[in-house]
């Protein structure tokens, strides 16, 4: 892994609010607002943003934690501004912070991990998994 960040450094995600971003349970939507969990599909992408600088050859990430504090709503149509800040790597694994914001409002903010290992590590581990 190369350690190509250093603390505080930021990476910027935004995306626009669409209708199928909205929760539905049992075919039907809940509300016209963004669920969290696509907040938090668009968070792992932020902050993957990282990792993807970070990575060297046969190397791959892969989640380790995802907090989110869900403060605000965020309506279809609203354009979503999430700032992913680099914390730091600890035994491998990238940490990241993160806020999401409509304009000034603050909609979520939170904390993720995504861990460092050899694809063929991973690959291993999957293959040990599926038998």
């Amino acid at each position: 892994m190369k350690e190509t960040f250093q603390k505080g450094d930021k990476k910027i995600h935004s995306f626009l609010v669409k209708a199928q971003d909205v929760a539905h349970f049992e075919q039907e939507a809940v509300h016209d607002v963004c669920a969290t969990f696509t907040l938090a599909r668009e968070i792992e992408w932020a902050t993957r943003l990282f990792v993807l600088d970070m990575l060297e050859k046969g190397e791959e990430g892969i989640g380790s934690h995802l907090n989110i504090e869900h403060l605000s709503p965020a309506l279809v149509g609203s354009e979503v501004n999430i700032e992913a800040e680099y914390l730091g790597v600890k035994e491998r694994e990238i940490l990241c912070s993160f806020i999401v914001k409509v304009n000034e409002r603050i909609v979520a903010k939170g904390t993720t991990g995504q861990k460092i290992l050899q694809k063929e590590k991973l690959n291993k581990i999957f293959n040990r998994l599926s038998e």
